[in-house]
């Protein structure tokens, strides 16, 4: 039996970054579950996330022949079960590197535009990392509009009807808080023990969110 394959999709754009060592972490435990991983490390692979002519999409050409390295990707998406991007949250989105990846990638005639979608059956998770603390006034406002975004707006619209999106709280190991009249307070950042066992923390709910996911 061929083993399923996981696409693991890592934005960021330091080497050393929470959310590249969230997705080494996530890749070692889709291995312990049997799955052959593709680490798809944009910043390492040296992606550009500006679209280009030849990557436009042409809406009277679906077929139309993308740049090679775009077609690349593509076959790297088509040959996974499982696609988990890992980014950081930035302004309530994605990093440009991770939307540029989604604006040139999962384009017109691949991913959608098609009356059955090439992509149907495959499962998504979005894991993101934010500052924002989970007892932020805004924490359920931002994951609502995260999970409409990416769960909605590109999963499912590319024919992924079982995905899901969880976010991983206080990232910056530093409590920040908007309370509801929009005042921001930032507390003193985490050191020595108290900082390593944060981080545990981090390492293991985003386990359990992909353990969850799987089922």
């Amino acid at each position: 039996m061929t083993a399923k394959t996981a696409l693991v999709v890592v934005s960021h754009h330091r080497a050393d970054s929470l959310t590249t060592h969230i997705g080494d972490v996530l890749a070692d435990r889709l291995k312990e579950a049997g799955y052959a991983v593709d680490l798809l490390d944009l910043r390492a692979e040296g992606f550009d996330p500006r679209m280009t002519v030849e990557d436009q999409p042409d809406w009277d050409d679906r077929d139309k022949a993308y740049s090679p390295e775009t077609q690349a990707h593509m076959a790297r998406i088509v040959d996974a079960d499982l696609i988990v991007p890992v980014f950081p949250v930035y302004w309530n989105s994605v990093p440009a590197l991770l939307k540029g990846w989604i604006d040139r990638v999962w384009n017109y005639g691949f991913s959608y535009g098609r009356s059955k979608p090439r992509l149907a059956g495959k499962r998504m998770l979005w894991i993101g990392t934010a500052g924002a603390a989970e007892g932020d006034e805004y924490w359920t406002s931002l994951r609502d509009l995260l999970d409409r975004t990416l769960r909605d707006g590109i999963s499912y619209y590319n024919g992924i009807t079982d995905a899901a999106v969880e976010v991983l709280p206080d990232a910056e190991g530093e409590p920040q808080i908007v309370d509801a009249d929009g005042n921001f307070t930032k507390g003193e950042a985490l050191t020595g023990e108290q900082r390593t066992a944060h981080y545990a923390a981090i390492d293991r709910l985003a386990v359990e969110h992909l353990e969850k996911f799987l089922g």
